[in-house]
């Protein structure tokens, strides 16, 4: 196969998961963005990272763009003789932002794109369901990776151990409120119970469905529909400080909930134009509940991936 010389871009969404109630199903692309330049060379691996994470991030093969664009060649039967990765990093990590997703879903669509770029009409084996699918088995759920490729508001769910998710336009911003200290999503997983009583169940239940109202078209149910009695609470040794600032927020009216695994916090509200960010009065009243953590205001990422060159 000969490789074009031609380098690509992409751009991924931050994303949110469960946003309450609608735990490893709903997840919500968000404006804040890692972008990635990849060539092809003719042999090694050079890494480059800027921003988040270019302290301790890896610079060979296991670096987790590396890792998901070497899948993508795999899955199309086709791997560079060399790569060159460049990643400018602004979502967060370890802090429930979907940065592992960000980072898995553009080096699935970096290599994918260019595997078409070299040889137009190779690369759509990987597009749709099946890019979903590998990048679920690289992030081990689809709820975040679904959010990432699609933008906008995500349901996911397994059929057959197949991932599958759809996209519905959400009409809400967010507010992202992230503290200095991160913690492992496997940490805060592990704090779960195998089990919950019928009624905790049945009560999220009947909670996730109005969530999907709530978010497409009645934001003002966001605090009833956001209310969680699945996951949040076990995770409080892990994040006792996010915990705490939720039941704060949720006292004052707003729709707040831990991002993901934690330990940001999310703080979901009407948006005055779809796709467009909180107003400043607003990020103003949540980051006064907050001192000394970061508070981003962020409009919805329609878009997901994109590749823009």
């Amino acid at each position: 196969m000969h490789w074009t010389k031609q380098g690509v871009s992409v751009r991924a969404p931050a994303s949110s998961a469960n946003l309450g109630p609608g735990f490893d199903c709903f997840g919500l692309a968000l404006g804040l963005h890692d972008t990635i330049e990849m060539a092809v060379m003719p042999a090694g691996l050079q890494v480059e990272v800027r921003g988040e994470g270019a302290d301790d991030l890896h610079r060979d093969e296991r670096h987790l763009v590396v890792r998901a664009a070497r899948a993508a060649f795999e899955s199309l039967g086709r791997q560079p003789p060399g790569l060159r990765l460049k990643c400018h990093n602004a979502v967060p990590h370890g802090r429930g932002l979907g940065s592992s997703a960000a980072a898995i879903v553009a080096g699935v669509v970096a290599a994918r794109t260019l595997v078409e770029y070299s040889e137009p009409g190779s690369g759509a084996a990987l597009e749709g369901a099946r890019a979903l699918e590998l990048a679920t088995g690289l992030e081990g759920h689809p709820d975040n990776v679904a959010a990432a490729l699609l933008g906008g508001c995500t349901l996911a769910w397994t059929e057959q151990a197949v991932p599958k998710a759809i996209r519905v336009a959400p009409v809400v911003s967010a507010v992202a409120m992230v503290p200095e200290r991160a913690v492992s999503t496997a940490v805060a997983r592990g704090l779960l119970p195998a089990d919950v009583p019928h009624r905790v169940a049945a009560a999220n239940s009947a909670r996730a469905g109005l969530l999907a109202i709530a978010l497409t078209s009645r934001p003002d149910l966001l605090h009833a529909a956001t209310a969680d009695q699945l996951h949040q609470n076990y995770r409080e040794p892990a994040m006792p400080d996010s915990i705490a600032l939720v039941r704060r927020l949720r006292e004052a009216g707003h729709a707040a909930v831990i991002s993901g695994a934690g330990p940001s916090v999310l703080v979901i509200g009407n948006a005055a134009v779809t796709g467009s960010p909180p107003g400043r009065d607003t990020i103003d009243v949540l980051a006064a509940h907050a001192p000394g953590w970061q508070t981003l205001g962020l409009m919805v990422d329609l878009d997901g991936v994109r590749v823009i060159t």
